[in-house]
C-alpha cells in the first residue's frame, strides 16, 4: 500500500516526533525489488504522494492542496520558494511533493500563489530549468523573465502550484494521500463506522493515517476546563491493518489490533510541564487533606489506623492513605457517641407508638385502603391526580437505593430489578433521578445507564452516587476505654454501609439538593430498588394534599429492617435534615468481624470471641429524631 503525497493539505499541527511526516510515507512491498523501489522513490520525491494498496506497500505523497477558494482547489501545492540563490535570478525551493524531478526540472507552466495587499493572488509563470541541491532536499529553479536578485527576492515566500489535473497517473493499487482524506473508516469484523481520515503522515518506517473517531471523549484543555470532542488516533497504513481501500465509495476497511484505537488518545491537552505542575499541586493538596484527616482521627483516639503507613509497598500505603482521607469523621464521631451512650435498637412499631402517645397534630396514620380502596374512590382519585400533576411538571425527584444484597455475582442479574423499576417509572424525561449504589459498583451502574440511553431520563438530571460507608468499631472498649476502628488488613480499614440514613450525608456532601431546588423540585421519593410499593404510589399525592413534610409507608411484618422502605420528603424538610447530620441516630447491630491488630510490632489475625459493632442508620429514625427536636 503506497500513499503518495501530492495534493494534500495538513489539517492539524504535528507533534515534534512527527515533523518529517510531511514527506512521503513508504511501505515496502515484498514483490518489488530494491532497485525498482529506489527508482520509484527518486521519481516520487515530490509531495504528490500515491498510496499503494497492493500486497504490502503504502507510501504517502505530500503535495499540499489549497482549499481556500474554488479557484485554489484547482491547484496542487508542490513546494515553496525559501530564498534567493546567486545573482542570476535563481531561487531555492523546498519541495512538497514526491515527484520533484518532474515538477522542478521539466520546463513548463507553473503557478505562484502570493500575498499582495492583504489578498492571495495566483499568477502563471514559466519554469525554465531546475536542479537538485544538497542531496535534493531543496531545488534551485529558474523562472522566465526573472534575471535579477531584486526580481527573485519578490518571489520569496511564494507557493508553487500545478494544475490538479496534471497529477501523474498512478499504478493500480496506488493512491494519492489527498484522496484518502475524508474517507470513512470501517471495522471489517462488524462493519461499524470508526471515524474519518483527516490526514496522512510519513513516520519514517511507515505511513500513518490520522483518524478522527466518531465517538466523543471528555478532554481537558490548556486552561484546565473539561470539553467534549472527537479524539484523533493514529492508524498504521499497512495491509495487515488496512486491507482494503475503496475510492469510489470513499471507504477503507481496517482490522486494528486490540487497543490500537485507544492508543495515543490524549485526554489532556496541557503540556508535560503543566501536567507535572498540576500533579504536584494535587499531591500537596492531598497531603494537606491527609494531615487534616489524621488529626481528626487522633482526636478520636484512633491513631492505630496509621500503623500501616510505615509498612508495605507504596500502593498499599497509598490505599490506606486514600481511605483515611475518605473517612467521614463527622459520621464516625456520631457513631462513637452512639456506642458510648447505647440505646435500644430502633423499631418502627415504637416509632408509631411514640406518636400515638404524644398525640401530636403533625403526624397521622392512613391505611393502605384509603389509597386504593374502591370505597373511597373519589378521595383516591383526587390524590392520584395530584400525584400525576406533580410528576408531570417535574416537581418530584426519585432516589433509588440499590442494596448490596440485590447484586448477584453472575452477569447482569443484579441489575434486573433496577431496570424493571426504571422501566416502570413515569415522565422520565422530566424526572430527576439519583441512584445510590453499593461500594465499588458505581462504574457498573454508570455503564448500565449510558449503554441504555439513560432509560429515557435526561442525563443532565441523573446522579449516580456510591453509598456512604463508615468504619466498623469494636463494641468492647479497649485501652483508655475507647472503641477502636477495626482493620481488615494493615492497609485496609474494615468498613460497612451506613444504611439508608447515609442518603442524608450523601445529599449534603454532593450539593444535590441545591441543584434539585434550582430545577423546581418540591418533593423527593426515596425507596429501595426491590420495594414494589403497591398502593404507595399515591402516598406522594396524600403528602402534598395534606401539606405534610414526610410520608412513610409501613410494611406488614417488617420491624426495624432497613432493606425495604418507601418515603416521601418535602425538599425543605430534607434540606433541614442535611444540616443536622450530627443528629443521626445509629443502631449498634452486633456482628462478628475478623480483623488484624498490631501486637508487639507484628500484625496478628484476630478472630473475636464476641461480637463487633455493625453500625446502621435509618432514614425513618432520623425523621423521628428531627421531629422530636
Amino acid at each position: 500500500m503506497k500513499p503518495l503525497m501530492e495534493g494534500f493539505t495538513l489539517l492539524s499541527s504535528l507533534p515534534s516526533s512527527l515533523q518529517l511526516l510531511q514527506y512521503p510515507l513508504k511501505f515496502s512491498a515484498s514483490f518489488r525489488s530494491s532497485k525498482c523501489f529506489s527508482r520509484r522513490h527518486t521519481n516520487t520525491c515530490m509531495k504528490l504522494h500515491p498510496i499503494r494498496t497492493s500486497s504490502l506497500r503504502a507510501t504517502a505523497t505530500q503535495e499540499t492542496v489549497v482549499e481556500a477558494s474554488e479557484i485554489e482547489s484547482q491547484y496542487v501545492e508542490i513546494g515553496y520558494i525559501s530564498s534567493v540563490h546567486g545573482l542570476q535570478g535563481e531561487v531555492r525551493v523546498k519541495p512538497n511533493t514526491d515527484f520533484p524531478e518532474l515538477r522542478f526540472s521539466e520546463p513548463g507552466k507553473r503557478w505562484l500563489k502570493q500575498q499582495m495587499l492583504g489578498r492571495e493572488i495566483i499568477k502563471e509563470v514559466e519554469l525554465l530549468e531546475g536542479r537538485g541541491h544538497h542531496g535534493q532536499k531543496s531545488w534551485i529553479v529558474k523562472f522566465n523573465n526573472v534575471d535579477k536578485v531584486e526580481q527573485a527576492q519578490q518571489l520569496v515566500g511564494s507557493t508553487i502550484l500545478v494544475l490538479n489535473e496534471d497529477r501523474p497517473e498512478l499504478e493500480e493499487g496506488d493512491f494519492y494521500a489527498r484522496d484518502l482524506a475524508g474517507m470513512r473508516v470501517m471495522l471489517k469484523e462488524t462493519g461499524e463506522a470508526v471515524g474519518t481520515v483527516v490526514n496522512v503522515f510519513d513516520a519514517g518506517g511507515s505511513d500513518l493515517l490520522q483518524v478522527k473517531l466518531d465517538s466523543s471523549l471528555e478532554t481537558i484543555d490548556k486552561n484546565g476546563n473539561l470539553k467534549s470532542e472527537a479524539p484523533l488516533v493514529w492508524i498504521p497504513f499497512v495491509e495487515a491493518i488496512v486491507p482494503h481501500v475503496d475510492l469510489n465509495n470513499r471507504e477503507m476497511i481496517i482490522t486494528p489490533p486490540k487497543g490500537l484505537l485507544e492508543l495515543n488518545v490524549r485526554s489532556d491537552e496541557r503540556s508535560k510541564k503543566e501536567r507535572r505542575q498540576l500533579e504536584w499541586k494535587e499531591r500537596k493538596k492531598f497531603q494537606k487533606q491527609l494531615i487534616a484527616a489524621k488529626k481528626k482521627l487522633i482526636e478520636m483516639e484512633q491513631k492505630h489506623v496509621f500503623d500501616g503507613l510505615r509498612y508495605g509497598e507504596k500502593d498499599q500505603r497509598s490505599l490506606l492513605a486514600d481511605q483515611i482521607v475518605d473517612v467521614n469523621s463527622q459520621l464516625l464521631q456520631v457513631a462513637l457517641q452512639t456506642i458510648e451512650k447505647p440505646s435500644d435498637r430502633w423499631q418502627f412499631s415504637k416509632f408509631l407508638a411514640a406518636y400515638d402517645t404524644e398525640k401530636t397534630r403533625d403526624v397521622f396514620k392512613v391505611s393502605n385502603g384509603c389509597l386504593v380502596s374502591e370505597d373511597v374512590k373519589p378521595t383516591s382519585s383526587k390524590i392520584a391526580e395530584r400525584r400525576s400533576a406533580l410528576i408531570s411538571s417535574g416537581k418530584v425527584a426519585n432516589i433509588l437505593v440499590v442494596e448490596g444484597d440485590t447484586l448477584k455475582t453472575s452477569d447482569s442479574e443484579g441489575t434486573d430489578s433496577l431496570i424493571q423499576r426504571l422501566d416502570e417509572m413515569e415522565n422520565r424525561q422530566t424526572t430527576p433521578l439519583i441512584l445510590i449504589c453499593p461500594d465499588n459498583t458505581i462504574e457498573t451502574f454508570q455503564n448500565l445507564m449510558a449503554n441504555n440511553d439513560y432509560f429515557g431520563f435526561d442525563p443532565e438530571k441523573v446522579w449516580i452516587l456510591e453509598e456512604e460507608k463508615i468504619p466498623v468499631v469494636n463494641s468492647s472498649p479497649g485501652e483508655n476505654k475507647k472503641h477502636k476502628i477495626l482493620m481488615k488488613s494493615p492497609w485496609d480499614i474494615l468498613q460497612t454501609p451506613v444504611g439508608s440514613g447515609g442518603v442524608i450525608s450523601l445529599l449534603s456532601s454532593n450539593n444535590v439538593l441545591e441543584s434539585l431546588a434550582a430545577m423546581g423540585v418540591e418533593y423527593i421519593e426515596i425507596s429501595s430498588v426491590d420495594q414494589r410499593h403497591i398502593g404507595g404510589e399515591n402516598l406522594l399525592g396524600l403528602v402534598d394534599s395534606s401539606e405534610a413534610h414526610v410520608g412513610i409507608k409501613m410494611f406488614n411484618g417488617i420491624d426495624g429492617v432497613d432493606n425495604d422502605f418507601y418515603l416521601v420528603f418535602s425538599i425543605n424538610f430534607l434540606t433541614q435534615l442535611t444540616k443536622r447530620v450530627n443528629k443521626l441516630t445509629f443502631d449498634a447491630v452486633l456482628r462478628s468481624n475478623q480483623h488484624v491488630e498490631m501486637v508487639d510490632k507484628e500484625w496478628v489475625d484476630i478472630t473475636p470471641s464476641s461480637h463487633n459493632s455493625f453500625l446502621s442508620c435509618s432514614l425513618i429514625s432520623i425523621s423521628h429524631a428531627t421531629f422530636k427536636t
